[in-house]
């Protein structure tokens, strides 16, 4: 073949008619293919929420590790079903501000219970928090679809106190005490326990010395025109010598008719030296004159000090939460507050003054917290109706 004046021989014509015939095939449309067929749609299970079943809500248990059972939920399909288990101090279940005392629980969480037959129950494996309203609920889960929660339960857990190094609470209310009681003293069912004579008192050794913190507690029976001078509501001091004289006296006062002026609230808190005027502190008299208070004895008085370097006392009227009558504090920067051993007291003992500077007679003391730390916010929950 001549072209132009070149020549082409048989080989280069052969492969031109072979890629002629590849471009012919390219050409040709693919033939029909089977369609591809939807996916299975599988719809979820639709489940209904269980229902607590027992506790009975609200009820006082006489155990820090409570069985919670609910009723179970419902599905529309077969298959392996499991729950989830909620404890919280709150009813909205936050944890926000939950705080427990040392070693106890305020908010539990526990997923993976087996359904049970008709029931599914939970045991709590770590102690709750004692002498606390709790909130509880729970929801049943399948595959990954997750019903909505039962209707919010409660429980009261066990009335209890305890005594450990740099933490004491003492409910009072049932009967018994982690202190020790000293003459002539009731206790009152659900109320707490009462004080009946000046020389009646609850003593308290703690385990080891507390240099700043908080000590609270709930007072009814304070009446205004009461009997005593500078009569006492509650105090500390360093081993069992005259509590008037001591050189760690921490004596919170609620003065009687022959106070100076009756009906006032006053205190005074040493730090280490009853002599040296540098370490005692205490309202002025001006602040005693401003801090009479006609105290009605059906009423609760949350009463609050606190020490370290600063010293402050709040009293609140219809306990926390309450209207605040008195909130008064100084900076505390000379000395320490290092007794040892450390008593503290529901009342106070018999010191020099006599009689009129003692007890204060049908004072009842309940929910007492003697720490380091802040009072937890739902400790002692289980004592309110």
């Amino acid at each position: 073949m001549i072209q132009r004046g070149r020549v082409w021989g048989v080989g280069a014509l052969l492969m031109t008619m072979a890629l002629g015939v590849t471009a012919c095939s390219d050409d040709k449309q693919p033939g029909p293919t089977t369609p591809t067929p939807p996916p299975v749609v599988v719809n979820p299970p639709r489940l209904t929420a269980p229902a607590a079943d027992t506790p009975e809500t609200n009820k006082q248990l006489d155990t820090l590790r409570p069985t919670l059972t609910v009723r179970n939920g419902t599905s529309d399909q077969a298959g392996t079903r499991t729950y989830e288990f909620q404890i919280s101090d709150n009813a909205e279940f936050t944890t926000v501000g939950s705080r427990a005392a040392r070693g106890y629980r305020v908010v539990v969480a526990k997923t993976g219970v087996s359904e049970g037959n008709g029931t599914t129950s939970f045991t709590v494996d770590e102690d709750l928090q004692p002498t606390t309203k709790l909130y509880w609920r729970a929801r049943m889960i399948q595959g990954s679809t997750i019903s909505e929660w039962s209707a919010g339960a409660s429980f009261r857990t066990k009335l209890l106190g305890f005594n450990r190094a740099g933490e004491l609470y003492d409910p009072l209310i049932h009967g018994e005490t982690v202190g020790q009681v000293v003459g002539d003293v009731t206790f009152v069912p659900g109320k707490g326990v009462q004080l009946n004579a000046v020389t009646s008192h609850i003593r308290y050794l703690l385990p080891s010395t507390i240099s700043s913190g908080e000590f609270s507690m709930d007072v009814e029976g304070l009446r205004a025109n009461g009997p005593g001078d500078k009569a006492k509501v509650f105090g500390m001091q360093e081993g069992q010598g005259d509590f008037i004289t001591n050189d760690y006296r921490v004596d919170i006062q609620y003065r009687g008719t022959a106070g100076f002026p009756p009906n006032a609230i006053q205190w005074r808190v040493i730090y280490g030296d009853a002599d040296d005027l540098d370490v005692r502190y205490e309202p002025e008299t001006a602040k005693r004159f401003e801090s009479v208070f006609l105290l009605n004895p059906s009423t609760t008085y949350h009463w609050k000090f606190t020490w370290g370097t600063a010293i402050r006392l709040t009293m609140i009227e219809n306990g926390v939460g309450g209207n605040t009558l008195y909130d008064y504090g100084m900076p505390a920067t000379d000395g320490a507050y290092t007794p040892n051993p450390h008593y503290t007291y529901l009342g106070a003992p018999l010191g020099r003054s006599g009689n009129e500077s003692a007890s204060i007679p049908g004072t009842i003391y309940r929910n007492v917290w003697i720490s380091t730390q802040p009072r937890p916010s739902s400790l002692g929950s289980a004592l309110l109706q």
